[in-house]
């Protein structure tokens, strides 16, 4: 005599279903967890930057960390400022040598902290920096990578206090053709992250005076102090020159 299955009730099969659903939520929370888990943190080289120099100090918040030079006056008629958008699933502070250079040039520059370490889930971080210091007059957007992509739409949408985007190995997929501000784009010649197919595609989007500059042996992974990122290729040049490159392209070069 054959066996009989036990019925499904009404009762059962919503459990079944809430069970799996619990499942698969719990499974992608691991997930998520572990991608957000898994990012390129600083080398001590930056760490050490981040303590500051006898010249540049460093303030550290909940949402930035300020470089300023003592040889900067406290007011002047043109105080320029730099807000910087880090690279996707890239530690922040990794960035901070290349911040403290650009303080030296008398800029007054917040590496911003993006949550997940994704500028993509905070593209308007730069609002209270800039609605704070209303006394800075021109601001520079700069950004390296996704950031950067985030910071040329903030740029697109801030015209009116935006005066400056720099993108590092980075491109605008938004129109900034016609909004007036001063582009610099810069990459290394042996990046192997940036995509230049796409690249060159959104050159368009760029103003017709945009200006782009090569950092001969410079590659993705050297605008920052967090290691070889992967995919990229193998750098000429150390970071130190990569970075010191950009700050004579920003500072002395226009």
């Amino acid at each position: 005599m054959k066996e009989r299955k036990p019925k499904q009730t009404k009762e059962t099969v919503p459990i079944r279903r809430i069970m799996v659903i619990v499942v698969l939520m719990v499974a992608c929370g691991c997930a998520v967890k572990g991608y957000i888990g898994n990012y390129y943190e600083a080398t001590e080289t930056a760490h050490e930057a981040l303590r500051g120099t006898g010249n540049v100090t460093v303030t550290q918040t909940d949402d930035y960390y300020l470089f300023q030079s003592a040889d900067t006056p406290e007011v002047q008629e043109d105080e320029k400022g730099i807000i910087f958008y880090p690279g996707g699933k890239v530690e922040e502070t990794a960035y901070a040598p290349l911040m403290a250079e650009l303080a030296e040039c008398g800029y007054e520059v917040y590496l911003m902290r993006m949550p997940a370490r994704l500028a993509v889930l905070k593209p308007n971080a730069a609002d209270p920096v800039i609605e704070e210091r209303e006394d800075i007059r021109q601001w520079t957007l700069m950004g390296h990578s996704l950031g950067g992509a985030m910071a040329a739409d903030y740029a697109a949408e801030h015209n009116d206090c935006v005066s400056e985007l720099v993108l590092l190995a980075a491109y605008s997929t938004v129109d900034l053709s016609e909004c007036g501000i001063t582009v610099l784009s810069i990459y290394g010649s042996e990046d192997g992250v940036l995509n230049r197919e796409k690249y060159e595609k959104n050159r368009a989007n760029l103003p017709e005076n945009a200006m782009e500059y090569v950092i001969d042996g410079g590659n993705h992974s050297g605008f920052g102090y967090y290691g070889q990122q992967k995919g990229d290729h193998v750098a000429g040049i150390s970071p130190k020159e990569q970075q010191e490159a950009v700050v004579d392209a920003l500072c002395y070069d226009q």
